[in-house]
C-alpha cells in the first residue's frame, strides 16, 4: 500500500522569540508600547534595556535589577537577548578574527576583527549579505545579493565581537574594539537607512559608545547618496577608488559608468565638515600591471587636488579564480613616494587575515558554498597527499 502524505497543510513554522540585542532606542521603545507600556513609561524602559544590553552586555533580564521583578518576567517571556547564530569563526595567525553569522536560514554575513588598526583595533561588518556591485578584484563581488542587512543585524555584529573579546562594560578601558568600518560585504549606500540607524546606537554614548569619528563607511561611489551620508550620519568618508580615470575605472568598478568620477568628486566635496581633521580616505588597491605605474600614481595627485585626503594603498589580496595579481612591493613603494611627496599621507595597508580570507577584498559567504571548515580540512588533506 502506498502512503501519500498531504504537506499543503502543514503549519508554517513559528518564529521563535524576537531578540532585543542591537536594537536602536526607538526600536527598543515600539517593542515596549507593543508590550502594554505607555509612551512615557515605554521611553524610559527603552533607555534602561539599551544601557543593559549595548552597556553592559546583558543576555539576561535577571541581571536588570532596575526593572521591576513583573516587568523581566513579561520581557523573559516574550523576548530574548541573544545573538545569531555564528555559523563559523576563524583566528588568524597573525591574530585576526573572522565570524561568519547565519541572521536567518540562507542569509549569512562575515564581519572581520583587526588587531592594531585606528586607536587600537577595528571591525569590519558587512551591510549586506552579497553585493551586486561585481568590482572585479572584489571576491564579495562574485556573490549574487541576498538581502541587505537590518540595522539590528548591523549592530550585532559588533555584540558578538565585544562578547568575542570580553569587552563589556562600554566603559571600560585600554578596549580592543575602538574602530568599526563598513567595508564589508556589500554598498553600504545601497542599505542607507539601515546604517545610519547602525550608526545611531553603535555611537550612543549610553550604549555601545563609538565615536562616530572612529566610525568610517566605505563607499563605491553612490555618489547621490554621499552628501546625505554625512548630513546623517557624520561619518567619516572612505571612496573605494582604484583607478585615475573613467576608462579603467569602468571596468574595474564598474558603478562608475552610472557616476563617473567627475560626479563622483562633485558629490566628495559636497560632504559636510571636511576639513583636515576629517579627511576622506580613498582605497586605492594595488594591481600588478593594471594600475600601478608611477604616471598614475601623479594622476592620482592630481585627482584628489582640492580635497582633504589620505590614500590607504591595499595589496591586492588574492582569492580563488581571481584574474590578478598583486603589484610588486618595490612598485608601492615608489608609488607611495610620489603620493608623499605631493603631500598625502599613503600608507601601505599591511594585509591582514589573508590565511583565512579575511583580508580586504576576500569576503564571500553563500549557504551553499563549502563551509570554511570543510575547505580548511580539503586544503589539510591536499597538502598531506
Amino acid at each position: 500500500m502506498t502512503v501519500s502524505l498531504d504537506l499543503s497543510r502543514r503549519p508554517a513554522p513559528q518564529p521563535g522569540p524576537k531578540s532585543l540585542a542591537g536594537l536602536s532606542i526607538p526600536a527598543l521603545k515600539a517593542e515596549m508600547e507593543a508590550l502594554g507600556l505607555d509612551p512615557k513609561q515605554a521611553g524610559m524602559r527603552a533607555k534602561q534595556l539599551r544601557r543593559w544590553i549595548h552597556h553592559f552586555g546583558a543576555n539576561d533580564f535577571s541581571v536588570m535589577t532596575d526593572i521591576a521583578k513583573e516587568l523581566r518576567a513579561a520581557l523573559g517571556e516574550k523576548y530574548i537577548l541573544s545573538r545569531p547564530e555564528i555559523a563559523d569563526h576563524q583566528v588568524s595567525k597573525d591574530g585576526t578574527q573572522k565570524w561568519l553569522t547565519r541572521f536567518a536560514p540562507g542569509v549569512e554575513g562575515e564581519s572581520v576583527y583587526i588587531p592594531d588598526v585606528g586607536k587600537a583595533g577595528a571591525l569590519c561588518v558587512s551591510s549586506q549579505v552579497g553585493c551586486t556591485l561585481n568590482c572585479t578584484f572584489c571576491h564579495t563581488g562574485t556573490q549574487a545579493l541576498v538581502r541587505n542587512l537590518t540595522a539590528q543585524e548591523i549592530v550585532q555584529q559588533v555584540l558578538i565581537t565585544r562578547d568575542a573579546l570580553r569587552e563589556w562594560p562600554s566603559s571600560m578601558e585600554d578596549r580592543l574594539l575602538t574602530n568599526i568600518v563598513f567595508m564589508g560585504m556589500g554598498e553600504p549606500l545601497y542599505n542607507l537607512d539601515n546604517v545610519a540607524e547602525a550608526i545611531d546606537t553603535i555611537s550612543d554614548g549610553d550604549g555601545i559608545a563609538i565615536s562616530r569619528r572612529r566610525i568610517t563607511v566605505s563607499t563605491a561611489g553612490v555618489a547621490p547618496k554621499i552628501p546625505e551620508l554625512g548630513q546623517r550620519t557624520g561619518a567619516m568618508l572612505a571612496i573605494s577608488l582604484h583607478a585615475t580615470n573613467d576608462e579603467l575605472r569602468n571596468e574595474l568598478v564598474p558603478l562608475n559608468r552610472k557616476y563617473d568620477l567627475k560626479t563622483l568628486f562633485e558629490a566628495i566635496r559636497a560632504y559636510p565638515g571636511l576639513g583636515n581633521t576629517k579627511r576622506v580616505t580613498f582605497e586605492y588597491v594595488m594591481l600588478k600591471g593594471v594600475n600601478d605605474t608611477l604616471a598614475e600614481a601623479r594622476d592620482l595627485v592630481r585627482l584628489l587636488k582640492g580635497v582633504p585626503a589620505k590614500i590607504n594603498l591595499i595589496p591586492f589580496n588574492p582569492w580563488p579564480g581571481s584574474p590578478y595579481e598583486c603589484s610588486d612591493w618595490e612598485t608601492i613603494e615608489a608609488f607611495a613616494e610620489v603620493v608623499n611627496r605631493a603631500g598625502y599621507a599613503s600608507p601601505i595597508r599591511t594585509p591582514r587575515g589573508r590565511d583565512i580570507l579575511a583580508a580586504c577584498g576576500q569576503l564571500r559567504s553563500e549557504s551553499v558554498k563549502v563551509r570554511a571548515s570543510e575547505l580548511r580540512r580539503q586544503q589539510q588533506e591536499a597538502a598531506s597527499s
